[in-house]
């Protein structure tokens, strides 16, 4: 069996400045030597300039050979990246500026990868998700780096958001997959109940309990436990909350028996917890023990780079075969979304039933009478925000460009076309408004 030889890894760091410096000593040394010999002769003024010269061209030439050995791998690694059709490269459809050095250059294509690979990553780690936004990949980083610890996660947004496929998330990923995994909403059990439900009870406790029951985090023990609507506990059992999270330990309703438990914590709400605190209908030591780790996920119409792709998904799952046309498309790109991604995965389905030709167009959005009833008239009436108009028309232009973007797939010229303004404009708005360009161009490959 050949003996395996040992291998040493040396920094880059310490190797190019060991070599330049031992190069100028090495110059150090025949300069001085050069001197010596040459000291008292007439031909020493002749010599020495000879010898600079000498010394720069070769110290030229090797300062050459050792970048070149360094940035002709990285050189080749860009041309192929550029020459992928899944790059993102649009100098023709786009007027932004060009890096003016190779070094800029190479920091674009770096940063264009970065984001190339964050795309994938969303899609490979968070299959349940679907958003390849900007601030969507941010939130996939939140969870990956406090998934894998014990640390309580607080996750706050609107209604419809999402809030429980994150919930899910932080668990697929943590060390306590496997083990289990309790959910509980708040909202959805009586008052009179939640202490049962939580804590669990004794025989006999109360009227109509007739056998011991298990609560929600004895059944937890070892694994997470994940309380959504966290803000509609009532004060009371606030309390008995907090010292589980404090303590780790509880007693069922009607027994005196102390029970420990190790369970990780994640709540999710759609109020402001901090508001109810200031209002004496949330209690502030609980806020802050809650709050130990927040994941804030942004409503959909601060997201609509995603929503090609969300209405893509649920119409993919739907038993009829239906899709979207780009007018149907436009409609929904223009409304707000009050009730962010549960209001448009029903107005979808609502509609796919009503659809004859098996195509999504406008007037069948126009139908739900009983409903948000997307259209452009809604957008313009309605603010999106309390804010100044300002903002206003911002979020409406935000809306147009979007649009535009899906329409061409991403290319840029089209867009302005569609838009009727010239590419510079649609460039800089590009880049005032925060839009994801990419996201959308991607969403068109899959």
């Amino acid at each position: 069996m050949a003996k395996k030889k040992k291998q040493f890894q040396i920094s880059l760091y310490i190797l190019i400045p060991f070599i330049s410096s031992g190069i100028a000593l090495l110059w150090v040394l025949l300069t001085e030597r050069v001197a010596i010999k040459f000291h008292d002769t007439q031909t020493a003024k002749w010599t020495f300039f000879t010898w600079e010269v000498a010394v720069f061209v070769i110290t030229f030439l090797l300062s050459l050979l050792i970048t070149w050995l360094i940035l002709e791998p990285v050189s080749r690694f860009i041309k192929k990246a550029e020459s992928m059709p899944v790059y993102p490269l649009m100098p023709a459809e786009c007027e932004e500026p060009q890096p003016a050095d190779n070094i800029a250059h190479y920091s674009q294509v770096f940063d264009r990868i970065a984001s190339i690979l964050s795309k994938v990553e969303a899609r490979e780690l968070f299959p349940g998700i679907v958003g390849q936004s900007a601030i969507m990949r941010g939130i996939f980083t939140q969870i990956l780096k406090v998934a894998r610890t014990d640390s309580t996660v607080l996750i706050s947004g609107e209604s419809g958001t999402g809030k429980e496929l994150v919930a899910s998330s932080l668990y697929e990923h943590s060390l306590r997959r496997g083990k289990p995994f309790i959910k509980l909403n708040c909202v959805a059990i009586p008052e009179g109940l939640m202490e049962s439900e939580l804590f669990g009870h004794e025989k006999g406790s109360f009227t109509g309990a007739t056998e011991q029951k298990l609560g929600k985090f004895e059944l937890a023990d070892g694994g997470t436990i994940f309380l959504d609507e966290i803000g509609d506990m009532p004060l009371a059992t606030q309390a008995k909350l907090l010292r589980i999270l404090q303590e780790k330990e509880f007693e069922r309703v009607g027994g005196n028996q102390t029970i420990r438990v190790d369970v990780r914590f994640i709540a999710a709400t759609n109020k402001n917890l901090l508001e109810m605190v200031s209002q004496g209908t949330f209690r502030e030591d609980l806020y802050y023990r809650l709050n130990v780790f927040s994941i804030h996920l942004p409503p959909l119409r601060e997201r609509k780079e995603d929503l090609p792709l969300l209405a893509a998904r649920i119409l993919e799952r739907l038993p009829n075969s239906v899709k979207l046309s780009t007018e149907g498309l436009q409609v929904l790109m223009a409304y707000s979304w009050p009730g962010n991604i549960r209001e448009l995965q029903n107005i979808l389905e609502r509609t796919a039933v009503m659809t004859d030709s098996g195509t999504i167009e406008p007037r069948h959005l126009a139908l739900h009478d009983n409903g948000a009833v997307p259209t452009h008239i809604l957008q313009s009436q309605e603010s999106v925000q309390a804010g100044s108009i300002d903002e206003r028309l911002d979020e409406i232009e935000k809306g147009l460009i979007i649009e535009a973007l899906s329409r061409s797939g991403g290319v840029q010229v089209k867009a302005a076309e569609i838009l009727g303004i010239n590419q510079r404009s649609l460039w800089h708005r590009i880049k005032k408004l925060g839009i994801d360009v990419g996201s959308l161009k991607n969403q068109q490959k899959m």
